[in-house]
Order: C-alpha cells, then structure tokens, then sequence
C-alpha cells in the first residue's frame, strides 16, 4: 500500500504542476487581451467618444429646424392634397360639361340626318308633284292658284 500512496502522491503532483501551468497560460492570455482591450478602450475614448459628443450636440441643435421641416412637409402635403381634390373636382366638371356636349352633338347630328334624309326629299317630291300639278293646269288652261292659299299652313311650320 506504500506503493499505491507513493504512486498517488506521484500522480497528484503531477496534476498540481499541469494545473499551474495551465493557470501560468491563462495568466498570460489574460494580460495580453486586457492590454488589446485597454488599448481599444484608449482608442475609442479618443476617437469615437469625441464623435459621439458632436453628432449629439449637432442632433440637440438641428431638433427645432428638424421640427420645422417636418411640420413644412406636413402643411406642403396638405396643399398639394387639396390642390389634388380641386384638379380632380374641376376634371371631373369639365369630362361631365364634355359629355353633355357630346350628346348634345349627336342629337344634332341625328336631327341632321333626318332633316337630309326624310324631310328634304318629301319637299323634293312635293315641289315635284306642285311642279307637275302647276304644268297640268296651264296645259288644262285653269288659273294657278296661290300655293299658300291652298295649303293653309306656311310652309316653314312643316319644317322639323
């Protein structure tokens, strides 16, 4: 058993000198880091915080313009949308005022048509068959009579 306790007592020291040098290692490691760390940290102070301090000094000065520019936007698109509903009011005005003037247009074409194509020939045919009525008579040797006694009606109401 004298053995196995020299053995352990061995063994023991051994993990001892292993486990100081790994803590010796880590040490190390530790130091050079905490120096890269302590050098950023000097880095940042001096180059970054000064930034930092500036665009805040710059943010809490430009506010009230930022403020103002953002109400100027605001009231801008208020106009521009109410100028907007006026064009599309006015728009809307004249396509309805077109519209009007379109159907207007083709019923005057189609009182047109009908005036050319039912009303002047029935005149046409009427100044024929007066025409052929007022030949018969001077050949038959009666008297014309007056077109506008016979009708009764002035030849401008039968117009359409």
């Amino acid at each position: 058993m004298d053995k196995f306790v020299q053995v352990f007592i061995i063994f023991t020291a051994v993990a001892v000198i292993i486990q100081a040098g790994i803590l010796v290692a880590l040490f190390a490691a530790v130091r050079k880091t905490a120096s890269r760390v302590e050098t950023l940290a000097t880095e940042v102070s001096t180059k970054a915080v000064p930034t930092l301090t500036t665009a805040q000094e710059m943010l809490i000065e430009l506010r009230p313009r930022v403020q103002d520019i953002v109400a100027n936007v605001e009231h801008s698109a208020r106009l521009a949308r109410s100028q907007v509903e006026r064009i599309d009011a006015t728009v809307s005005d004249v396509v309805d005022r077109t519209r009007l003037q379109v159907i207007r247009a083709d019923e005057l074409v189609n009182r047109t048509l009908v005036q050319r194509t039912v009303v002047s020939p029935i005149r046409q045919l009427a100044g024929v068959l007066q025409g052929v009525s007022a030949g018969l008579e001077f050949f038959l040797g009666r008297k014309r009579r007056n077109p506008r006694d016979e009708a009764g009606v002035p030849q401008d109401e039968l117009f359409i």
